[in-house]
């Protein structure tokens, strides 16, 4: 096998006590993934021939995880033998026999790196021929992180992690970011050298290092060019502040691809997004998970869009939506809720306090206001008065209604589904329509009107009301 040919092996097995949680650490989400989902992402860009997760913690829940996206990933346990040295061990364990070329370890918690930095890591390992080159960082505040000592002709001599470091030790602000490179054949020798003999009774990784330089073995260490992209994730104060940086990332890579974000601290978008040249994005507005924004659209402020699609030009604003998709030029909001299956055709509106649910309105058809149209047809230029209501439920089954081009319903109509209103068709202020109503026909549904003349002075004598109304008669 080829020395220049790349495994990497992504550690995923901690519990992450810190996190206090019931979810595992490493699934814990920033910018619409799972930390180490991150990481796997970057780890596919290198064009690696091995790509192994070691897992122990919650193993099935995080495998889960990882088995649509990640399929490419090779699952390795880890045993009862605790620490990141036995991972990696179990991990070689686990490489075809006679692989010979370089081994990347990464954490699962580090989601920030990106595969230029890690390109730069390999090269450099690979152009000083070093048994071990690891990735550091200097750091104004190194608690918490493994230092790495160095020698006085400024060579790495070994790291040390926090629990057993002296206090001269403690102070060095050069951390370890809990990526390596390893020559595979040296790797396999030290590892089985490794004791648990420290503060946490732990297989350490790191002491790997400490074994190969006194061996005379060359070890390397690389700054990463980006402190930022070392951090690591333990609590959830760390969590934040990675996904504050990763947002960063992304709101700054849409501001240089011809998006205007009006106030990026206020603006969300996850890194399965995409947006298109001349969108804007208004404050206070989270653009999550696989949405897709076309040219020209606004979107915001105070806006949430979970897997949608929204067309050019399209405008939508104080308004929440979730698998819902938008069409070009159409209108959404204020205040409006779109639950999946919504398909707002082109040109398209629904407007104030509308919420609306696996239904399809069709080209230049509007919802303007106060109305709840869940599991519905809308044929084209349909127009819907305000408080138009589709009742889709009986207590045991969902129905469907239908509405013909051109229909128009009166205020504060009821369909109860199932039932059919045909092309052209009308309804009535307050109509209940429990029939299908034939195209071009007008239903109501009107009960004589009976006034009750004295009933107020009557029911209600010493009010407001009786006095105004005895005003108003007396005056007639």
């Amino acid at each position: 096998m080829s020395e220049n040919a790349l495994a990497i092996i992504v550690l995923a097995a901690g519990q992450g006590t810190r996190m206090k949680s019931r979810l595992p650490k490493v699934l814990h989400e920033i910018g619409g993934r799972p930390l180490v989902g991150h990481v796997l992402a970057t780890a596919r860009a290198l064009g690696a021939q091995h790509i192994e997760v070691v897992v122990r913690h919650e193993r099935d829940q995080v495998i889960a995880a990882l088995v649509d996206q990640y399929p490419d990933a090779v699952v390795v346990d880890q045993d009862e033998i605790p620490g990141t040295g036995r991972a990696v061990q179990v991990a070689l364990d686990a490489l075809p026999a006679d692989f010979d070329g370089d081994v990347l370890v990464l954490s699962g918690d580090v989601p920030l790196l990106q595969s230029d930095t890690l390109e730069a890591l390999i090269a450099g390992h690979r152009a000083a021929s070093a048994a071990a080159t690891v990735l550091s960082a200097h750091v104004d505040d190194p608690t918490g992180y493994g230092r790495v000592i160095r020698g006085a002709d400024g060579i790495v001599e070994r790291i040390v992690e926090q629990k057993d470091a002296t206090a001269d030790e403690a102070a060095v602000t050069e951390i370890n970011a809990g990526v390596y490179v390893f020559r595979a054949a040296p790797l396999r020798v030290f590892l089985a050298r490794v004791d648990q003999h420290n503060a946490q009774g732990e297989m350490y990784l790191t002491d790997v290092i400490g074994l190969l330089r006194g061996a005379a073995e060359p070890v390397a260490a690389e700054l990463a060019n980006d402190v930022a992209s070392t951090f690591g994730v333990n609590d959830r104060a760390q969590l934040a502040e990675a996904g504050r940086v990763l947002n960063q990332r992304i709101v700054r890579h849409w501001q240089r691809e011809g998006v205007t974000i009006i106030d990026p601290a206020t603006t969300w978008i996850d890194d399965d997004a995409k947006l298109a040249p001349d969108v804007t994005i208004l404050p206070n507005t989270q653009i999550l998970r696989a949405t897709v924004i076309a040219a020209g659209a606004t979107v915001g402020p105070d806006t949430t869009l979970v897997d949608c699609e929204v067309g050019a030009d399209a405008v939508v604003r104080r308004s929440d939506a979730n698998l819902a998709v938008i069409g070009a030029n159409a209108t959404v909001g204020p205040f409006s809720f779109l639950r999946p299956g919504t398909v707002l055709g082109a040109g398209g509106k629904i407007g104030a306090y509308v919420e609306t649910k696996n239904t399809q309105i069709g080209e230049g058809s509007k919802v303007p206001h106060l109305s709840y149209v869940g599991d519905a047809t809308i044929g084209r230029n349909v127009n819907l008065g305000a408080s138009t209501i589709t009742a889709n439920y009986d207590d045991v089954h969902k129905h469907r209604t239908e509405i013909g081009d051109e229909a128009h319903t009166g205020s504060h109509t009821v369909l109860v589904a199932p039932v059919k209103l045909g092309a052209g068709a009308k309804t009535g202020a307050g109509a209940v329509v429990r029939k299908d109503v034939p195209a071009g026909a007008l239903a109501m549904s009107v009960a004589p009107q009976r006034n009750i003349v004295g009933w107020v002075e009557k029911n209600r004598a010493g009010t407001g009301a009786a006095d105004a109304a005895a005003r108003e008669r007396s005056a007639e």
